[in-house]
């Protein structure tokens, strides 16, 4: 089946499932199986199973967390247990029944703490519905980013009766095994039935059935088909079996005992596997639901039955008249035993239309088989997901900031938790560094970048066992037998590559730099020097904007310390004449940009082309990097004057299709530093009014209202995405976070008034300072 699912997702499914035993348990299950077949490999599918005993069930390894239906606290922790695990979508299987509260109402306090998209399926939309049962539904809509009905009278009753937008409606049949057409005697021995004619119900006994109209219609039945055999399949209902037993088995027994149809009636009191059921359905000449009530707005069972191609039998209930209609099967009068009998024996007396009847009901459903429709979930999930990311964001944190006009002092504290003899981790779960991924030449590179800065705003000894154990990593990272820098390292010291990214190449190349025009150590100069120039030459091959711009970036840095250098000068000429091209031949009136497609890093490669534009005194160069950083502030800073970057899951395309989420921290120490080029290339104070915006999407003025700096360690979150604030605290974050805000410090001219010699290294920022209240 030909598939366009853009992305792994994580899923997960709110609702029943096997081994409970009831109809959405069967439909729950169905629908995860399917799911879990069509969808791409590193995809994931979770279930959060609702319990009614305290027990629950023995369920398989998908069901991840369990609801207590009566337990109003166990849907708030589902909730926090879905934010935590970090899913992508949550699809909900909707009926009154299953959840605790009034009308199921606790289900709502856990949908309105879910902080990603909802898809939710209604398996019961009642057009009189009480007013408890009425607003339930309207909240459920108002939560969930589409409602799933399974019949078009659902789509009509939700728009009349509960004012729900029918663009938030989406149709979706219910789904079916995809069964061969076959003969009905194929499975009939299997179950002691060979040679009669079958009459099927099955599900879940309960009163409401009606099937106690088909025994009273069997006598007629009998005394013109001697070998017709009615069979009632199916265990009683588990909360009619706890609350009133066998009782409603008893009364139909009974009732066959009295009319004297014991060898006409076959009562299977059990739950059958779907393999068992299928062959149950296909041994069956005519399927019958003789419901009483007409509300039942879908049936798993009669779709089960005419996606076999049988000929039905049905009272009108809504969900039958809809799948019954253009004559795939035959609606008698509710509680109507005589006409039960005519159509019964019309059809079996007349073989030639219930096979016709059997032929259409077959070809209608074929688009319900499970594959389909678990097809159609996934692409409605995709795009539900698609839209949460793109549209402009509006979950605000609760929390209301007031705005910081000084700059908080700089902390180590969490990047001394991040770093070991060999250099700064990876990654983080939350705060705690996670040795297994090891160490990578992207972060220590920037780590270096940032004692460098520190150590030009004061000169702390403390410092520079920090400074060296970075600059040991590059030095030990370049491998001249490639004239490369390698990038991952494991956590047992082993380098996992003879080259890096060209991005890592040249990170490592801006470090280098950083350190030579920051640091006055001239024994440090000196080994940056020597790995500097013998990584520089690789620059020239590099044909992407991004590694383009670190290593002008590099070069800059350099070069303001060994201006005189004629190769230094030569590959900073050449690369920079690359860059300004990539502008010129791609860039237009509306997207003055040197790519179709706005990635990552942007706001580096306007930088690169104002420093160096700047520096060799190309006034072309100079205005179009200005321009671009121009354009990039203002295609993100949102309408209330927050930056509002663009998502890295998405981009932005010359389309004007951008992705709100997720929003990197690296990405505004890009703008932060390329601001402050700015400013130092035009003396405009605008730039730092610019910066200072910037940076405040750290402390909390950006998309969720919600900081990203911790002011406690010093550390940085790793993100913004849909749900909020990623709460892990990695070192490329936390190091964006530091340099950009070393780099205000540079801007802003502070002056230090104070040092400790504890964990945490303090700046103070100096009173009355015009600038730091821009």
């Amino acid at each position: 089946m030909e598939q366009s699912f853009i992305n792994p997702l994580k899923i997960a499914v709110i609702g029943n499932h096997l081994p409970r035993q009831c109809g959405i348990a069967t439909f729950t299950t169905d629908l995860c199986d399917a799911l879990q077949g069509i969808m791409p490999n590193e995809s994931q599918l979770s279930v959060i199973a609702m319990d009614d005993t305290q027990s629950g069930y023995d369920y398989p390894e998908r069901v991840r967390f369990e609801i207590r239906a009566q337990s109003e606290g166990d849907y708030v922790r589902a909730a926090e247990f879905l934010n935590v695990h970090g899913v992508d979508l949550i699809i909900v299987q909707h009926e009154f029944g299953i959840y605790g509260g009034a009308s199921g109402s606790y289900l709502l306090r856990s949908l309105q703490k879910i902080r990603v998209p909802i898809l939710s399926t209604l398996h019961t939309v009642l057009d009189r519905p009480t007013p408890d049962q009425k607003s339930v539904i309207k909240e459920l809509g108002r939560l969930s980013d589409q409602l799933i009905v399974m019949s078009h009278n659902a789509t009509t009753i939700l728009q009349s009766s509960y004012g729900i937008d029918k663009d938030k409606i989406v149709y979706i049949p219910h789904g079916i095994p995809d069964v061969p057409f076959l003969d009905p005697a194929f499975y009939k021995d299997k179950f002691g039935v060979e040679n009669r004619k079958v009459i099927l119900s099955f599900g879940l006994l309960s009163p409401g059935k009606g099937l106690e109209y088909v025994i009273d219609a069997l006598p007629s039945v009998v005394e013109n088909h001697t070998d017709a055999v009615y069979v009632i399949l199916g265990a009683t209902h588990p909360g009619i079996l706890r609350n009133s037993g066998e009782k409603y088995r008893y009364q139909l027994q009974q009732q066959v005992a009295k009319l004297g149809l014991d060898d006409h009636v076959s009562f299977h009191n059990r739950f059958v596997d779907l393999q068992t059921l299928i062959q149950f359905i296909c041994s069956a000449d005519i399927y019958v639901t003789p419901y009483v009530g007409r509300d039942q707005i879908v049936s798993g069972t009669l779709a089960y039955a005419l996606g076999a191609g049988k000929a039905v039998i049905s009272t009108p209930y809504l969900y039958a008249e809809e799948m019954l209609a253009k004559d795939r099967g035959v609606l008698v009068p509710f509680g109507d035993s005589a006409s039960l009998a005519d159509s019964i024996n019309r059809l079996l007396d007349d073989e030639n239309e219930r096979n016709t009847m059997r032929k259409r009901a077959y070809k209608h459903c074929r688009q319900m088989i499970w594959p389909k429709v678990a097809e159609s979930y996934l692409n409605l999930a995709q795009n539900c997901v698609r839209r949460f990311i793109s549209k402009p964001p509006t979950i605000k944190s609760r929390v209301t900031l007031e705005k910081i006009d000084t700059l908080p002092p700089i902390n180590l504290n969490h990047l001394r938790v991040m770093t070991d003899d060999t250099g700064v981790m990876q990654h983080a779960r939350y705060n705690i560094p996670l040795r297994s991924h090891g160490y990578c030449t992207d972060d220590n590179a920037r780590a270096l970048i940032a004692v460098s800065m520190l150590m030009s705003l004061r000169k702390d000894e403390d410092i520079l066992p920090l400074l060296k154990r970075y600059l040991s990593f590059l030095i030990d990272a370049y491998n001249p037998d490639t004239g490369r820098f390698r990038n991952f390292l494991s956590y047992e010291r082993l380098w996992l590559e003879d080259s890096g990214s060209d991005d890592s190449h040249t990170r490592a190349l801006w470090a280098l730099g950083t350190c030579i025009s920051h640091v006055e150590d001239q024994a440090i100069r000196s080994v940056c020097c020597r790995t500097f120039l013998e990584a520089l030459v690789a620059l020239e091959s590099f044909s992407d904007p991004r590694p383009q711009a670190f290593g002008l970036i590099a070069c800059n840095e350099y070069l303001r310390v060994y201006g005189g250098d004629s190769t230094a000068r030569r590959i900073r000429s050449a690369v920079s004449a690359k860059l300004f091209s990539a502008f010129t031949s791609n860039a237009s009136d509306d997207w003055p940009w040197c790519e179709d497609v706005l990635t990552y890093s942007n706001g580096m490669i306007a930088r690169a082309l104002v420093s160096t534009g700047e520096a060799i005194k190309d006034q072309a160069m100079l205005r179009c990097g200005l321009r671009a950083l121009a354009w990039l502030l203002e295609l993100q800073t949102a309408d209330e004057g927050q930056l509002s970057l663009v998502g890295n899951d998405g981009w932005c395309n010359r389309q004007d299709q951008r992705a709100y989420f997720d929003q990197q921290p690296v990405e505004v120490t890009g703008l932060v530093t390329a601001c402050a080029d700015a400013y130092r290339a035009t003396g405009d104070k605008t730039w730092i009014q610019q910066a200072r915006k910037c940076y405040d999407w750290f402390t909390g003025r950006n998309d969720l209202n919600s900081p990203l700096y911790d002011f406690r360690t010093g550390g940085c979150y790793d993100g913004l995405q849909p749900q909020g604030v990623n709460q892990n605290m990695g070192a490329e974050s936390t190091l964006a976070g530091l340099i950009s805000q070393l780099a205000m410090y540079e801007l802003f001219g502070h002056e230090i008034l104070s040092q400790n010699n504890n964990a945490s290294t303090t700046i103070v920022e100096e009173e009355n300072t015009e600038l730091a209240c821009n």
